[in-house]
């Protein structure tokens, strides 16, 4: 049963850094794009960034200078680095896993339960 498991959540002041985790129970997690998004209360879901089999990283403009995704194809987890924290990333964090199809199989993706991060003066 594919499972993507977030951690690292919790609260932390203007200006702090926190780094999210997300284990992912897949087979093949190196062939997955992994991506981080959030939702924040009342809004629509968003991308954060992605990273993609061949560990290139791309950032939506929020994130960029100050979060960085890497990962661990040996501990098959995706992490999310973010400083310099600001009110407005209060949201739900949420991990997901996408795979393209090939002539052997479907496209595939799978979403994490998320984890609640919420920065406070």
């Amino acid at each position: 049963q594919v499972q993507l498991v977030e951690s690292g959540g919790g609260l932390v002041q203007p200006g702090g850094s926190l780094n999210l985790s997300c284990l992912a129970s897949l087979n093949q997690f190196p062939a997955f794009k992994m991506g981080w998004y959030r939702q924040a209360p009342g809004k629509e879901r968003e991308l954060v960034g992605q990273i993609f089999p061949s560990a290139i990283v791309e950032l939506v403009d929020f994130a960029k200078d100050r979060w960085t995704i890497t990962r661990d194809n040996q501990k098959d987890t995706v992490y999310l680095q973010m400083h310099n924290l600001k009110p407005e990333d209060t949201a739900v964090y949420y991990c997901n896993a996408q795979r393209s199809a090939s002539p052997f199989r479907p496209a595939s993706q799978y979403w994490g339960q998320g984890t609640q991060l919420t920065v406070y003066s």
